[in-house]
């Protein structure tokens, strides 16, 4: 090169004495006109081809031309043609000598080709759909960096010599600068949308898909939802559209197909293992135990290996980001060291000073860019993995077998995609700590090793020493957390059947029982949770300490080795600046482990849960339909509820006719349940055939009805056609109950048909399946819960032979009687087997089992009977037990909730005036609060901490950042110690002082730490113990209009925030509160001129946190908002899953949880977005600080020792994390103290009358008679509704026999809700035994008369629990109950008797073993008064007349209210009140209203009874 250079008469390449040693340091002109030149045009030949080979495989269509790609293309061949004249020029003037001016004759050459390159790729990426160029802004950015040499040259030449002296020249290098410097400005910009993009008509899309290069590496694109967020509250509108590659749609379609091939995978390998085993004795119990273990872990290890599949490219581009992040981090330290050198050598020339200062600066900023760009890219693989893992769950949960289903809650799963997905999207963001960190602490110790020798050593076993007590730490913390996970599930659960069954628990007065449950699993957690942090704080106090004890170990022995070894400020603080990076391995190192060891867990968890068993689509022979042949066929059938364990059914062979009618009858307990589960393959298929033709319609045992409208419910996905919609609400009665709601089919119905009678609920879930016009319907007792009148309608319009559906296959399942004539066949099941088969009068002219039946129980009440079927609950965690009538009045509609609290019942006055579709609302969807957190929520939460513990915090945080100072200080001071005869003085007194300092500082780390994880955990106790006794406190009302998803992330996802994340965030905010503190001390003592800088630094900190907190708060609220509908809709789709399936529905439902996971990300996405937008502009004012800081060291130089420079610009290089992260947990207090706000919310809501009144004088046996009488008792639902019950005034003596009937909406149960006071008087007064009952205590009330519901409700448990939850009986009185209630001989044969844990929701009993729970509730209280709500309705015959003989027995001496549907059984009762429209119409002995002909004679007579 210098041959070339000397050959064209330049300067050799390089020379010192003109670059380094001189005040004026310039580059030579051979540096100048090769290097300068050739470096950008070689960067840009090198990575050109590769980059044209990757457009090539990833092109997106192309953009057209555009005037921004026209003016880059013109730009860049102006710049081409400049290179040639120059060219020209050189021939022309130099053709004589040319050989001698090659420099200036290759390079324009090599300028010019490299700028038609450039070109040519500006093209090639238009072509591709290349928007912003990241090889070419890089290009046109070393161009102009390059260019600033000659720049500065030019200059000064035209300054001290003159424009005119080469004025040509001047003008050429100044143009082709300044379209150098136009084409780098062009390229920050981004070119239009590729005309191939089918998404460019979205209504909102994200700025980052219009972003260039530039925007997105500073996060510009951010900027504008930032300015809107603070000038008005961010709403959900305002949200940007998702980005395709962050669809649900996009992310789930190639990883479910992934995943099925990696678990049949496994399960091949599964069965490859346990089919080599020899065949011998049965597999101990701990082999069983450990080849479980190992089948979660492999899931686990397969669900891993499926996630980084699909989402390890990305992951890797962010591994990139850290590498560089992690070189110009190791760079800063060296910097630092150069700039120490300068200050100690006062020759040294002073631009060099300014350079490295310039140097720290630009480091620093670029250390900060490539970190936050690897945030991005964390978050962003974080958010697709939850995604993906909701996606999976979801779709699972769609399949999964009904044995598996038993072990899996909906607690449980809720549980998996609220807390375990949260630890996957962690250990995405912290796992790369655990490899990256021991480089980072290797690399540390290296450079250590340069500046002190040995001693650095001494580092390296503390480092040594801290690891294993760290990894011992985080592995007990391990455990813990899973035992903390344990009792978390379980409360959630009991928590989920709380909500699902609080009527039964108000009802009961059962309250207090399950809230001592739920305290008793929190008391728990909260252990687990305590030891888990206290163990934590060791750790926290370990590394935080470690900084202070590598010094100290690494100082002491360099200074004790050798008295030569001088400590001098280069040493200190470069070791010190290392030992601050190395802090930052050291403290993530553990809480990646953490994080990791809890994601293995989640992993686990979520793999054993997708892995579990599902059903086999090939139990089932689907065939296409066709006119002749049969509709349903078994062959030989054999099944079970799971794999082991006895058949459900045996010996099953049945055929059904197209378009016959099959009715299947047995005893509770007989598998006809069971049956039409088989035909939908819902049970496990053990032997047989089963084939189904056609489309299939079910009508399940317990309705399934969703939170959406009437219409919705039952048009269930279909096309509305409206002349056969009209047909089938006709024909399954609902006409009457569309006249009656607020906005007819348009109403809203609550969640799990909270707002309908059992009836209605039947006839919705009827009509839903009869809308089908499906080929065969499987019916399971539809007629149940319906009166009798209604059921010969239904089964005249809708079943039987002119019925809508008389050309179809129909089964029958059903407990009546008179339609069995009717019947084409007729199944008879005892025990899992048919036993008898053939149409009635078969079956009557046979003379066995069957005609004994019907001779037995038929008589005079068959007709009766036969409206009834069986009444069943409406779903498996029905919160319904109760049947409310549906009435105007009763529905809760026509409120707005209030945007500050969704809770406020005060109805409007003006309800005719509102919209008709604000008529039909019922449920409320979570609302998000607007602003900024209220001061109140930090009160409300510092008060329930307490002052006693308040203050020790902050003077533990003052002492621990004292030390840190006064440690700190000492070093420079001892770094500037003077050195005699070679060595310092007094270096084992300075040593013990700083080694006291240190110590001191270590002990106040684990003070703090641990009294606020203390306070933290006393906080939670408190505000969780509020919101359980707010939600058990609330009227029924509030739980008709409060979906319980949103009551169940309440107690799930907030509380997990209140027990964790504030503490957490508290201790980092002000752990970094006071070290900026120190940090601006030390700086304003250096160099008192910094407070100049300070001040504004301050000043656009704050005006840039304002900016960020506003938008950041009102993202997480918006996004804890839209997750509610989340676990709703998964709460839903878990209990219908059957109905689903049976419908084929699964497409729609999935992609329902699709649009609902979707729009959760659209608030997710910009929330983590804002946190690097934030650290982005922060940690540009913090280099600025930076800059600024050895800007003055540098002009201070004379009157600075290096000691103290040292000191304030070491410190001054934290300031940028620091004030980042003080911003960050700022937010994340804020963001999470909306968690108190949520929790705190359900406070304001109106509440029950107390449970119990102090001092009352109420007589223990009361009511000692059971005489209950009304008096102008009046009841409304809402404010401003009609009347339900109008001024009733009634005398009912003791021990009489009180039956109540009337019509849907006469106003039957408001009776009883009003005696429960579930509802408060209106007007009026009820006495019972002479007491107002609105003068006593609810629990006092209620504990003392007793109900049996129309749905029985058990809860997960002992049976003995679901009997006496107080304990308050004796087990001999217990046992009498279940003789009595006929469960004895079924209880005694249980293994753990009176100890069988019942599942949630009681579905390992049978619909009538629960009804005969709730009776035996009923004996054990024996109380004076009891209602019964028709609750023999879901047995069979002959159980229902040991009932009814029962309680005409035991409750002789008692007086009885009956809701009756069927009159029969009131036939024989003292009185008859029968309620029209809120009134009594007629009232007297059965016999007298019948001979009087009035109501009761013509509903007697429909019921065939007169």
């Amino acid at each position: 090169m210098d041959n070339l250079c000397s050959l064209s008469g330049l300067d050799p390449l390089w020379d010192w004495n003109l670059t380094w040693y001189t005040p004026h340091p310039d580059l030579t002109q051979c540096f100048q006109h090769t290097v300068l030149v050739w470096f950008p045009c070689m960067y840009l030949w090198s990575c050109g081809p590769l980059y044209l080979v990757y457009l090539w495989f990833t092109g997106q269509g192309g953009i057209s031309l555009t005037s921004l790609c026209c003016a880059k293309t013109v730009l860049g061949l102006c710049l081409v043609s400049f290179g040639f004249l120059e060219v020209f020029y050189v021939l022309v003037e130099r053709s004589a000598e040319i050989h001698q001016h090659m420099v200036f004759l290759l390079s324009p050459v090599i300028r010019s080709l490299t700028m038609l390159l450039a070109v040519c790729v500006i093209q090639w990426e238009r072509m591709k759909g290349c928007r912003s160029s990241v090889l070419l802004f890089l290009f046109w950015t070393l161009t102009v960096v390059c260019s600033l040499v000659p720049l500065r040259a030019n200059t000064q030449q035209i300054i001290e010599e003159g424009f005119f002296t080469d004025a040509m020249r001047f003008i050429a290098f100044f143009v082709y600068f300044s379209l150098q410097l136009t084409q780098l400005i062009l390229s920050c910009f981004s070119d239009q949308r590729p005309s191939t993009d089918t998404h460019t008509y979205k209504k909102n899309p994200c700025p980052v898909e219009d972003a260039s290069f530039l925007s997105k590496m500073l996060f510009w694109w951010f900027g504008g939802l930032v300015i809107r967020g603070y000038r008005t509250p961010l709403q959900a509108e305002d949200l940007w559209c998702l980005r395709e590659e962050d669809s649900s749609d996009c992310i789930i379609a190639d990883l479910e197909k992934d995943w099925a091939r990696e678990c049949s995978k496994l399960q091949q390998k599964e069965c490859s293992l346990s089919g080599c085993r020899p065949t011998g004795p049965k597999l101990t119990e701990q082999t069983q135990l450990l080849k479980k273990l190992r089948q979660e872990q492999n899931s686990g290890f397969c669900l891993f290996r499926v996630l980084a599949r699909s989402f390890g490219p990305f992951f890797l581009k962010g591994i990139l980001f850290l590498i560089f992040h992690d070189i110009f981090m190791f760079s800063i330290p060296q910097v630092l060291s150069l700039l120490l050198g300068f200050m100690r050598d006062q020759d040294s020339d002073l631009w060099k000073g300014f350079m490295f200062a310039l140097l720290l600066f630009l480091l620093s900023s670029l250390q900060s860019l490539f970190n936050h760009q690897y945030m991005y890219s964390c978050f962003t693989v974080g958010m697709r993995v939850k995604t993906a893992v909701m996606g999976l769950v979801y779709r699972k949960s769609l399949v999964i077998s009904s044995a598996a289903r038993q072990s899996c809650t909906v607690g449980e799963i809720v549980n998996l995609v609220s807390a375990d997905t949260q630890k996957l999207m962690d250990m995405v963001v912290y796992f790369n700590a655990v490899w990256v960190a021991p480089i980072e602490i290797a690399l540390c110790l290296f450079f250590l090793w340069q500046r002190l020798g040995p001693s650095a050593l001494a580092g390296i076993a503390t480092v040594i020493l801290i690891f294993p007590l760290n990894g011992f730490i985080a592995k007990m913390r391990s455990k813990l957390q899973e035992v903390q996970m344990r009792y978390t599930d379980s409360r959630i659960k009991l928590m989920n059947e709380i909500l699902s069954g609080i009527k039964i628990l108000k009802f009961y007065a059962w309250e207090q029982a399950f809230l001592e449950r739920v305290l008793g699993y929190r008391e728990k957690e909260l252990n687990a949770l305590k030891r888990s942090q206290v163990l934590y704080s060791i750790s926290i106090a370990s590394f935080n300490s470690s900084s202070f004890l590598i010094a100290f170990a690494m100082f002491g022995v360099y200074v004790l080795i050798d008295d030569k070894n001088i400590l001098d400020a280069q040493k200190v603080f470069v070791s010190m600046a290392l030992i601050n990076i190395l802090k930052t391995p050291l403290s993530q190192l553990p809480f990646a482990m953490s994080t990791t060891m809890q994601a293995i867990v989640s992993l686990r968890r979520l793999g054993k849960f997708l892995c579990q068993d599902e059903l086999k689509p090939d139990d089932v022979d689907r065939e296409p339909y066709s006119p002749d042949g049969d509709g349903v066929v078994i062959d030989s059938g054999t099944f079970g509820w799971s794999k082991e364990g006895p058949p459900c059914l045996m010996r099953i062979n049945v055929r059904v006719k197209k378009g016959s009618l099959v009715a299947v009858v047995g005893h509770v307990g007989s598998g006809k349940s069971s049956l039409l589960s088989a035909m939908l393959g819902e049970t496990e298929k053990r032997s047989g055939h089963v084939s189904v033709k056609g489309s299939v319609a079910y009508v399940p045992q317990q309705a399934w009805i969703q939170n959406a409208t009437l219409k919705d419910n039952i048009v269930f996905g279909q096309e509305r056609k409206e002349s056969w919609y009209h047909r089938v609400v006709e024909a399954c009665a609902l006409l009457p109950d569309l006249e009656i709601l607020p906005a007819g089919d348009g109403t809203e119905i609550g969640e799990k048909g909270l707002n309908l009678s059992g009836g209605q609920k039947q006839r919705v879930s009827l009509a839903r399946a009869v809308y089908r016009k499906a080929d065969v319907y499987l019916l399971d007792d539809p007629l149940s819960a319906v009166d009798a009148h209604v059921g010969q309608h239904i089964f005249e319009r809708v079943f039987g032979p002119k019925g809508l559906l008389k050309d179809q296959s129909r089964v029958l399942v059903t407990h009546g009687l008179s339609f069995l004539p009717q019947a084409d066949l007729i199944l008879v099941m005892v025990e899992g087997e048919i036993t008898e088969m053939g149409s009635y009068l078969e079956l009557m002219a046979r003379d066995g089992a069957f005609a004994e039946f019907i001779r037995l129980f038929a008589g005079n009440e068959r007709k009766e009977r036969s409206h009834r079927g069986t009444r069943k609950s409406v779903s498996r965690l029905s919160m319904t037990d109760f049947s409310i009538d549906l009435s105007q009045e009763q529905l809760i509609s026509g409120d707005r909730m209030s945007s500050a609290s969704i809770q406020t019942m005060e109805a409007i006055s003006d309800t005719e005036d509102q919209e008709q579709e604000d008529l039909g609302k019922l449920t409320e969807a979570d609302k998000a609060n607007t602003g900024r957190v209220k001061l109140e929520m930090y009160v409300e939460y510092f008060r329930t901490i307490g002052l006693a513990l308040i203050i020790p915090i902050v003077f533990l945080y003052a002492f621990q950042q004292a030390a840190s100072l006064a440690y700190n200080y000492w070093l420079s001071v001892w770094a500037d110690d003077p050195i005699i005869n070679g060595t310092q003085i007094d270096t084992d007194l300075k040593l013990g002082v700083f080694g006291a300092l240190g110590f001191a500082q270590g002990v106040s780390i684990f003070g703090t730490t641990v009294a606020i994880s203390l306070g933290g955990i006393i906080a939670s106790r408190h505000l969780h113990l509020d919101l359980l006794n707010n939600v058990l406190r609330s009227p029924m009302a509030f739980f008709e209009v409060t979906p319980s998803g949103n009551l169940l992330n309440r107690f799930s996802k907030e509380v997990d925030a209140i027990d964790c994340m504030i503490p957490d965030g508290l201790k980092m905010m002000l752990g970094y509160l006071f070290k900026l503190l120190e940090v601006c001390i030390i700086v304003l003592v250096a160099m008192p001129f910094a407070g100049v800088i300070l001040l504004p630094l301050t000043l656009l900190y704050a005006f840039i946190q304002s900016f960020y907190v506003a938008t950041s708060c009102q993202l997480r609220r918006l996004e804890a908002v839209s997750r509610s509908p989340i676990y709703t809709h998964f709460n839903e789709t878990v209990q219908g899953a059957s109905v689903i399936r049976a419908f084929s529905e699964q497409e729609r439902f999935i992609l329902q949880a699709n649009g609902r996971i979707d729009h959760n990300q659209t608030a997710y996405f910009p929330r983590f977005v804002a946190t690097r937008w934030l650290a982005v502009n922060l940690e540009f004012l913090g280099n600025l600080l930076v800059l600024s800081a050895a800007t003055l060291a540098v002009m201070g130089r004379d009157t600075l020792s290096p000691g103290i420079v040292g000191l304030a610009v070491s410190h001054s290089l934290q300031v940028t994390g620091i004030l980042s992260w003080i911003v960050r947990s700022w937010t994340d207090v804020e963001n999470n103290i909306v968690s108190v706000e949520r929790v705190k919310e359900y406070a304001d809501t109106p509440k029950e009358a107390p449970w119990t009144i102090e001092g009352s004088m109420l007589p223990l046996a009361w009511p000692t008679h059971g005489t209950i009488e009304l008096e102008e008792y009046g009841l409304q639902y809402r404010k401003g509704l009609d009347w339900a019950l109008k001024g009733i005034s009634l005398s009912i003596q003791e021990k009489e026999k009180v039956g109540i009937v009337g019509r849907t909406g006469a106003g039957k149960s408001s009776l009883a809700l009003g005696i429960f006071r579930i509802l408060e008087a209106a007007k009026g007064e009820i006495y019972i035994d002479g007491i107002n009952i609105a003068q006593i205590g609810l629990h006092e009330l209620r504990s003392r008369i007793t109900i049996i519901p129309q749905d029985p409700v058990l809860f997960s448990g002992s049976l003995r629990m679901n009997l006496d939850p107080f304990d308050g009986y004796s087990d001999e009185e217990v046992w009498r109950a279940l003789e009595l209630s006929h469960l004895k001989s079924f209880v005694s044969g249980l293994p753990d008797k009176l100890n069988h844990e019942c599942s949630e929701g009681g579905e390992n009993l049978s619909l009538g073993q629960r009804q005969l729970v709730c009776l035996a509730r009923a004996l054990l209280r024996k109380t004076k008064i009891l209602v019964l709500d028709e609750a023999t309705a879901a047995v069979d015959l002959e159980t229902d007349n040991l009932i009814q003989s029962t309680i005409r027995t035991q409750f002789d001496d008692c007086t009885v209210l009956t809701i009756a549907h069927r009159l029969n059984t009131i036939m024989d009762y003292t009185r008859v009140i029968v309620m029209d429209r809120g009134l009594i119409t007629e009232m007297d002995s059965p016999s007298n209203l019948i001979s009087e002909r009035g109501q009761f004679y013509l509903m007697c007579r429909e019921a065939g009874l007169v």
